[in-house]
């Protein structure tokens, strides 16, 4: 039985290894999920594969096999058939790589981080194929591993299968199994299930990447941003808030969202002043004053 790297390694520790290169898997079907976007769905405020992408920040190319999105620096590849499986995935993805190492990662991983990429590279061993990250219970997770390239494309040269365990298990990687103190979301919890999705989004609240904390506020600006076509960069959303808050205490509740409506209208029709929530904010104030101040009006009906 081959002996498990116990890593010891924590979430922020960097790589420290060799120079690798990085292939993640994001052209699956999803059909568990209805056949969504799921490297596109949003796990604390980001999308999944640009969080899976950040913990391979220190690779020297980022391969992604997948459709095409607007993540800077990397560099986007298809396997054919679109859809085809992990191996016609992987295929594509090595043949991008020039590195001697390779991390392999699928794009449903909102909980692996740089500490865990540099716990599998430094356990590749001298001489052997590579190094694959195991749960609690020892399964092989396939999708998160860190390889020698030569040695991955031999062995994908030679095999005709559609199966990853096919292709990777003959190759006796090394097994890392990371440390997951009590209540920390372990690194091979992926995203294959809406219950997955919302789980991972419930407990990504307040957890960050690259140090950015998030919360629900945040993903649900994002989500709606993507949806209506909106350059998140362009909403100031405290000054939003601040103006709702003036409404809603100024005026009444449900005229914040009504105005928070009108507002949006008018900067879709390019008349609304460029200090537009300034003057609202003070017109709500302003509201709130002269309705307090107003002397109150005698009931005449029954006169």
């Amino acid at each position: 039985m081959r002996p498990v790297h116990e890593t010891g390694t924590g979430a922020g520790v960097g790589t420290g290894v060799a120079a690798y290169d990085a292939v993640i898997l994001a052209g699956g079907r999803a059909e568990r999920l209805g056949g969504a976007d799921k490297p596109g769905a949003l796990v604390g405020g980001l999308p999944l594969v640009e969080r899976v992408a950040a913990a391979v920040r220190d690779a020297r190319t980022v391969v992604v096999v997948g459709p095409l999105r607007d993540m800077p620096g990397v560099l986007f590849t298809r396997e054919d058939p679109p859809g085809g499986g992990p191996v016609p995935a992987l295929r594509a993805g090595l043949a991008e790589v020039t590195s001697p190492l390779v991390v392999l990662l699928a794009a449903d991983l909102p909980f692996v981080v740089a500490g865990h990429v540099g716990a599998l590279l430094a356990a590749v061993p001298e001489g052997g194929a590579g190094a694959v990250l195991v749960d609690d219970e020892g399964r092989e997770q396939w999708l998160t591993g860190a390889w020698r390239t030569a040695t991955l494309r031999a062995a994908l040269g030679a095999y005709p299968g559609r199966s990853l365990r096919g292709l990777l298990g003959p190759l006796a990687p090394a097994p890392v199994r990371p440390p997951v103190a009590p209540g920390e979301i372990p690194p091979w919890f992926d995203c294959d299930t809406v219950d997955d999705l919302r789980a991972a989004r419930e407990r990504a609240v307040g957890r960050g990447v690259k140090g950015v904390r998030v919360n629900v506020l945040e993903e649900w600006a994002a989500l709606v941003c993507r949806e209506l076509g909106i350059d998140p960069a362009r909403v100031d959303r405290t000054a939003v808030l601040d103006l709702t808050r003036d409404v809603a205490h100024g005026v009444a509740r449900p005229a914040a969202p009504l105005t928070a409506y009108l507002l949006g209208l008018a900067q879709g029709a390019g008349t609304a002043p460029p200090d537009a929530m300034e003057r609202l904010s003070r017109m709500a104030k302003d509201w709130a004053r002269a309705t307090a101040e107003a002397p109150a009006t005698p009931d005449t009906r029954d006169s």
